[in-house]
């Protein structure tokens, strides 16, 4: 028997595999991974334990697929802002952005990947660092386009492009975190408005208050 018959016989009548993992998300979103328990993944899912280990292998494996299910969902919004023009609507746009979804009204607040493994025992150290690493994607991805923006003169010569990138991704971080904490959205908007103001003077070819007056929310 393959792979595919075992994960298919152990499917429920009417199994919708993605939506079982949006249900999945929002457990791990509340309760992170060490809280989630296996009865409160199940009764949300609507899925037993052992068609749950048929379909999805185990506990880490779920958390996995939907950390992935999230990525394409819910944090969707990050890749596409590295398309904007220049570096510094790239930063501001991912800030921007990062709030609103932050603090959406149909899903917990704060962010998966930090709320899921804030607390993990040694035993789960595997789950931090997968976390760790799922975070330091898009990290890469954004040195890379401030690197860009560095060659092409958008950026002032010699900027630490990398240091830069981790300065918006530990920002984006640490407003995950209030926002799970209860901080709202237009405090955390005054946030990006102040870190703003820093990234400005990297641009060498404006004017830094012009350009955060310019650019900076109503």
């Amino acid at each position: 028997m393959s792979a595919d018959d075992h994960r298919g016989r152990g499917r429920p009548r009417g199994f919708v595999e993605h939506e079982a993992l949006d249900q999945a998300i929002r457990v791990f979103w509340q309760h992170g991974y060490e809280g989630a328990s296996m009865g409160e993944l199940t009764a949300a899912m609507g899925i037993n334990k052992p068609s749950l280990y048929a379909v999805f292998g185990s506990k880490e494996q779920l958390f996995r697929r939907a950390l992935a299910r999230y990525r394409d969902t819910y944090v969707a919004y990050a890749p596409a802002t590295l398309e904007e023009p220049t570096a510094y609507a790239v930063i501001e746009s991912y800030l921007r952005a990062a709030v609103d979804a932050l603090t959406g009204s149909d899903h917990p607040p704060g962010c998966l990947s930090i709320q899921g493994g804030l607390s993990c025992a040694p035993a789960n150290s595997g789950i931090t660092e997968f976390l760790a690493d799922y975070r330091a994607v898009f990290e890469g991805m954004l040195a890379q386009r401030l690197g860009r923006a560095e060659r092409e003169g958008d950026l002032a010569p010699g900027t630490d492009t990398a240091a830069l990138a981790r300065f918006v991704v530990t920002l984006g971080q640490g407003l995950a975190v209030h926002a799970a904490a209860g901080a709202g959205r237009e405090d955390l908007q005054a946030s990006v408005d102040i870190a703003l103001r820093a990234v400005a003077a990297y641009s060498p070819w404006r004017d830094p208050v012009t350009l955060v007056a310019e650019t900076t929310r109503p």
